[in-house]
């Protein structure tokens, strides 16, 4: 991480710091409009997925799409990599609810239709299925040059889970949160990372961290799907599980209004710092924008922390929860929703 910006009147020629805000995206106001539009449409049961009663077990739905990222994709016309992060950005969803992901729809709005294109953008989600353990059972592509410019993809996910199995979804002071490292910086807050990035470079130049890579591979890295962390978990008593995402780190608090304290995050990787430095933005802003390391995060008791990470490729024990106000610390900062 760098260090704390400067005072923008005593940086002297220093660029003015990039907000999320302040390239289009408000974080607060976006979560003010989903409020509106759930209190419109009614209470649903669940929260990272919505959960349908069907007996003994639930039917869980969950749909998203990759955002901006894919301007980047559309930069240096590659696609290949699209189809995986639509799929991870739902599979995780249902993941985090303790729900298996099993099946995928996808929708796939166009300005004009393009053949290559479109096969790029199947052909990832083929690789996304694989990795989800998911099947893909059709589709939509609507042409709309009125309405779309470029392109769109959004998917959803549908998942099955015996009604014991799904998680609570309420950390408990005292909990262990044990997490899982991310890939890159996934698919939130690219309006933020394609600013920041273009204020001096082309998306083509080499990636000054990674030179073997270009800029936009570096932020075209797809989104980690996180299946193989759903049987450790079942098998113990897991009480809640956050897919960090929109948000950043704030995500956490949807796991319960606790205190995360956060001791042993996994590094950011090489296009967190660049982010940061290209586009002057701060601590607080880069955490509570993108997951920073770590993709995926799971509060359960002391005692069965171990298990779930010695079953984990990856997987360690990253803080605890305790009593307090709701908020998330880490690497020196209190990050409230």
């Amino acid at each position: 991480m760098t260090e704390d910006n400067a005072n923008p009147d005593e940086a002297g020629d220093e660029e003015e710091g990039l907000t999320y805000a302040e390239t289009g995206v408000d974080i607060d106001a976006s979560e003010a409009a989903t409020k509106a539009l759930i209190g419109a449409a009614g209470e649903f049961e669940g929260d990272y997925a919505g959960l349908v009663d069907i007996g003994d077990q639930y039917l869980a739905l969950a749909t998203d799409g990759v955002g901006t990222k894919l301007l980047v994709a559309e930069a240096i016309d590659d696609y290949s990599t699209i189809g995986i992060d639509c799929m991870a950005m739902n599979a995780n969803d249902l993941l985090a609810a303790g729900v298996e992901p099993v099946a995928f729809v996808d929708y796939l709005a166009v300005e004009t239709p393009d053949e290559e294109t479109s096969e790029d953008i199947g052909a990832g989600l083929r690789e996304g299925a694989k990795r989800a353990g998911v099947a893909l059972v059709g589709g939509e592509t609507a042409v709309m040059p009125d309405v779309i410019k470029g392109l769109d993809i959004a998917g959803t996910c549908a998942g099955l889970a015996p009604k014991d199995a799904v998680f609570p979804g309420e950390a408990e002071p005292g909990d262990a949160i044990v997490g899982w490292s991310s890939s890159g910086i996934h698919s939130n807050g690219l309006t933020l990372a394609r600013e920041a990035v273009t204020r001096n470079h082309d998306y083509t130049d080499p990636f000054p961290p990674e030179p073997e890579q270009s800029i936009a591979e570096a932020l075209l890295t797809p989104t980690r799907i996180y299946s193989e962390v759903l049987a450790p978990l079942r098998d113990a008593e897991t009480h809640a599980a956050a897919h960090v995402t929109g948000g950043g780190w704030t995500n956490l608090t949807r796991m319960g209004a606790v205190h995360y304290e956060i001791t042993d995050a996994f590094d950011p990787q090489p296009v967190f710092e660049f982010v940061q430095e290209e586009g002057n933005v701060d601590d607080e802003e880069m955490h509570r924008t993108f997951n920073m390391g770590t993709g995926f995060v799971a509060a359960l008791p002391e005692a069965d922390a171990e298990a779930v990470v010695e079953a984990s490729e990856d997987a360690r024990v990253i803080g605890h929860v305790e009593d307090g106000e709701e908020a998330v610390s880490i690497r020196g900062l209190e990050l409230r929703c």
